[in-house]
């Protein structure tokens, strides 16, 4: 936040994608404090370890030190820091911070799904764990990236309508999306644009523990992680109660 304040500097990486000073700060203190439980890291910031060695890893961190870097430089404050544990090729715990709002989602394989405000991390009690629905939110939306867009997307959007009428759309960039899937604002997430495995591993484990599920378009498996190829395959995230909807109109 101080650098998202006071101004900073941003480089463009190989890939076409920006980076700023906050991103590789942030990466370098989350590295040294993760580096603390002696489990290996896979952070977006840093050379990734080949695979002939991460093959052989049977547990490690998924970091994205700024999610949304886009939305960091618009100042729009839709940025996050995302972290999952991944254990044999699942991701078992998730938090997923927004700095602006001050609010952290977290979540875990029999853990359950909490919102909790920074100044109250260490305040158990004041933690807002969050349900899952007892029935389906009478109304269907869908959300989707602010800055990345494509065709198949459109497509998508015409079939869901075909078949749940007409919908809202929300537009929220980073992993942000998840705070809205989490507390049941948002019904359904299609990507069909790239991500890598540090943008979704932590949602996903967050919206499963609430029902939910994060699904390869191709196959309609979960998604796993610690892949030879970091960049994941089109996915959809659903929320409890469409789960099912979908997989049986798709």
């Amino acid at each position: 936040m101080t650098f998202y304040e006071q101004g900073f500097d941003t480089e463009i990486k190989s890939d076409g994608s920006p980076v700023t000073e906050a991103d590789i700060a942030s990466s370098n203190y989350l590295k040294s404090e993760l580096a603390k439980t002696n489990i290996p890291i896979v952070d977006e910031e840093s050379i990734q370890v080949s695979y002939e060695i991460r093959k052989s890893w049977t547990e490690n961190w998924c970091v994205d030190p700024l999610d949304g870097t886009k939305e960091f430089i618009k100042k729009n404050g839709e940025f996050a820091v995302n972290i999952a544990l991944i254990e044999n090729h699942k991701s078992v715990f998730g938090i997923i911070a927004s700095p602006v709002k001050q609010e952290i989602l977290v979540g875990g394989k029999d853990f359950g799904v909490y919102i909790i405000n920074f100044d109250d991390v260490n305040k158990v009690d004041k933690w807002k764990k969050i349900e899952t629905p007892k029935s389906r939110n009478s109304s269907f939306n869908m959300i989707g990236s602010r800055s990345h867009h494509s065709a198949k997307t459109l497509e998508f959007k015409k079939d869901c309508k075909a078949i749940f009428g007409d919908f809202e759309m929300i537009s929220k960039g980073s992993a942000l999306k998840f705070f809205e899937l989490a507390k049941d604002e948002a019904s359904i997430y299609p990507r069909f644009a790239p991500t890598m495995e540090w943008d979704i591993a932590a949602g996903q484990v967050i919206l499963e523990e609430l029902g939910g599920k994060v699904l390869q378009i191709e196959n309609l498996e979960p998604l796993f992680y610690n892949r030879e190829n970091l960049i994941n395959p089109y996915f959809i995230g659903l929320t409890k109660y469409f789960v099912t909807e979908f997989e049986s109109n798709f």
